[in-house]
């Protein structure tokens, strides 16, 4: 009973924290110190740092949303030679440095994925946008609101009409776990015209808000995981300075030919994320794009386009016109197309990401017309029939993440693999058919994780001394032949997680810290071992500890959507 009485007073305190501050005398000086660091700033960062009082107190806040939508905002300063989103990077990584700003979670090559704020410099951010009239946030309706408002961040509710009509100045309006229905004329009555910025992520909309097409000046707009199923193409056509389109877990299949008007359309996300079944695989599925995509001159982001659509080779031969495209993701790639395919990939000089799926599991990637891959590659993502890696692999040095899905390749990928400098990431799913898989000795010098799954005749993995020297994870999927531990994998010095899943029962005994465990010693030193079975719609996860007479004896169930998968593609 004390400690829920502590925890319940920590709780009133964290929730007062701001009036705290505000209010007393006592915490002046720590306000002072921390208004200092801010005033500080360069003036450049200053509204950037500012502008993170937009989001909710313990927000996860996206690297790359927050990127977008300071450039939305104005605040990103154009260098010559520089895209925007890389001098915002430069911003974000400043502030980092100066620990106003945490970073929260990495993608498994290391980039920044999530950031957030310590709730005390939230809260006197949040007081600072207050006494610059910089940004409003409401909780609760029927509050009395600046006489002039320029940002405005609804958390939970939604505000009612007669505040909404007082705000014709309003530049940014992004709403938080609002959970009621969205009453498009309440929202929109009359004012609005001025926004730049307007964000419904994860609102409960079930259309696309007519209203929209009348914001001139809009330049970034979130739809994300609504439920809004189409785009009218006339009303679409209107938004001129639009830069950002997430229309990302939506139902969205198909945009309308008007998107061609959008030439500043910089970033353009239309797909959702299907699971089936057993395996768990995440499936993106896209939409279809039209043919003359190559007018969006503008465009660095583009996932996913569905190419296997009635015009869809033009529309691939369309695609080599985006000399700023960074991230390409392409679905259901035919291959009489892939002469044309890799055609247009060579001009993408800037492509940092591509992503490409076949028409089905044994359908062909043609990749043999592919002779100069993209210069600054990081990530590859290949889901169908190779009929051979490419020759031109080897020389990917900037390459972090590889994911190889269905190749079907006879020849042992690894020889091809071994000697990419960077290569921090490796997924290779139902990728070779052979017996055998051996990484040799000193090779892959990079690499923190490797997945191997659905390897139907792969009997024996060894590791050469000196192989994978920064493994830390490592994961073996539905290898059913496969009934005896990786050879040298006591080797690994930095492995912390070793993971089977659904793997034969042989295997399992063979590490059991009881009975007849003969490897169990190769293992031992590993912090995290555990074998996943499928059972009734989740998985029952045993640690290795749980073992006990070569069964398992206890486990926990973690649902699906908490399960980590081998495809992102």
């Amino acid at each position: 009973m004390k400690d829920k009485c502590r925890i319940e007073e920590w709780d009133r305190i964290c929730h007062s924290l701001g009036a705290e501050i505000q209010d007393n005398d006592k915490l002046d000086n720590l306000k002072t110190v921390l208004g200092l660091s801010i005033n500080d700033l360069p003036y450049y960062l200053k509204y950037c740092f500012l502008y993170l009082s937009i989001f909710p107190e313990d927000h996860l806040i996206r690297r790359m949303r927050l990127i977008r939508l300071w450039i939305a905002e104005g605040f990103i300063e154009a260098k010559e030679g520089k895209p925007l989103e890389d001098v915002a990077e430069d911003y974000l990584k400043e502030l980092l440095n100066r620990n106003l700003i945490q970073v929260a979670g990495t993608t498994s090559d290391g980039r920044v994925k999530t950031l957030r704020i310590h709730d005390l410099i939230r809260e006197i951010i949040i007081l600072k946008s207050k006494d610059e009239n910089f940004l409003t946030i409401v909780k609760e309706q029927n509050l009395p609101w600046p006489e002039k408002l320029r940002r405005l961040s609804v958390h939970n509710t939604i505000p009612n009409g007669q505040q909404l009509s007082s705000v014709s100045q309003l530049r940014s309006l992004l709403m938080f776990g609002v959970s009621e229905h969205l009453s498009l004329c309440k929202l929109f009555p009359g004012g609005f015209r001025l926004l730049t910025v307007l964000d419904f992520q994860d609102a409960p909309l079930q259309k696309f808000p007519v209203a929209i097409s009348g914001l001139y000046y809009l330049s970034y707009l979130s739809l994300r995981n609504t439920k809004v199923n189409m785009i009218p193409g006339k009303l679409l056509g209107n938004l001129k300075n639009l830069e950002t389109l997430d229309l990302k877990k939506t139902s969205i299949t198909e945009l309308p030919a008007d998107i061609l008007k959008l030439k500043k359309l910089r970033h353009l996300l239309v797909y959702q994320i299907k699971v089936k079944g057993y395996a768990e695989f995440h499936s993106k599925q896209g939409f279809k794009a039209p043919s003359e995509i190559g007018y969006l001159q503008s465009l660095q982001k583009l996932c996913f386009v569905e190419a296997n659509q009635g015009s869809g080779k033009m529309m691939i031969r369309q695609l080599g016109e985006l000399s700023q495209l960074r991230r390409l993701g392409i679905r259901k790639l035919r291959e009489e197309d892939g002469k044309a395919f890799c055609l247009s990939i060579e001009r993408l000089t800037n492509l940092c990401a591509l992503s490409v799926t076949s028409e089905g599991e044994n359908k062909v990637i043609a990749l043999e017309f592919l002779s100069s891959p993209p210069p600054y590659l990081q990530r590859l993502y290949l889901s169908g029939r190779l009929l051979e890696l490419p020759d031109w692999m080897p020389s990917l040095h900037s390459l972090t993440k590889l994911f190889l899905k269905w190749s079907c390749l006879e020849q042992d990928p690894l020889e091809y693999l071994q000697d990419l400098p960077n290569l921090s990431h490796l997924e290779l799913l139902q990728a070779y058919t052979g017996e055998t898989l051996h990484f040799q000795r000193g090779k892959f010098k990079k690499l923190k994780i490797l997945g191997l799954d659905r390897f139907a005749e792969l009997k024996e993995v060894t590791l050469g001394k000196g192989a994978m020297p920064c493994l830390e994870k490592l994961i073996i999927q539905r290898c059913q032949l496969l009934k005896k531990v990786p050879s040298g994998v006591e080797l690994l010095s930095k492995l912390k997680v070793l993971e089977f899943f659904d793997m034969p029962d042989e295997l399992m005994k063979t590490i059991c810290p009881h009975g007849a465990g003969k490897d169990y010693w190769k293992v031992a030193h590993i912090p995290e071992v555990y074998s996943t079975y499928w059972r009734d719609g989740g998985w029952d996860v045993y640690p290795l500890d749980s073992f006990r007479d070569c069964s398992p004896r206890s486990g926990t169930v973690m649902r699906s959507h908490e399960r980590r998968t081998l495809s992102k593609v």
